[in-house]
């Protein structure tokens, strides 16, 4: 199916405005009282659901490698997680991961 370039901007458009608008119930409407301490309590948890499904198709299908898993990337996912485990620290988790990364492309080529 081809859009138009109304088409295309009227989508990106619609977009923007629903993505402000639920930021904005959010936010704007009860972001200055204060929550029950059970909503709390769940959003604790937000940035650790969202972080796995933003890394997990960049490892298990990475564009680099036309959707293939390969070595390098998974290993530095495991470095990273038993790393993050083992220390309870995100930025050396990180920083383990990447140098796994980039270290396994470097030796593998």
């Amino acid at each position: 199916m081809n859009y138009t370039d109304a088409q295309i901007w009227g989508i990106i458009v619609a977009m923007g405005v629903g993505t402000f608008l639920i930021r904005f119930s959010f936010l704007g409407l009860i972001g200055s009282r204060p929550m029950p301490p059970w909503v709390l309590r769940h959003l604790r948890y937000t940035s650790v659901a969202i972080l796995p499904g933003l890394v997990a198709p960049l490892v298990l299908w990475p564009a680099a490698t036309d959707g293939q898993p390969d070595l390098a990337r998974l290993a530095a996912a495991g470095v990273t997680v038993a790393v993050g485990y083992w220390t309870k620290g995100v930025v050396l988790a990180m920083l383990s991961g990447a140098a796994t990364l980039y270290g396994l492309q470097y030796v593998i080529g």
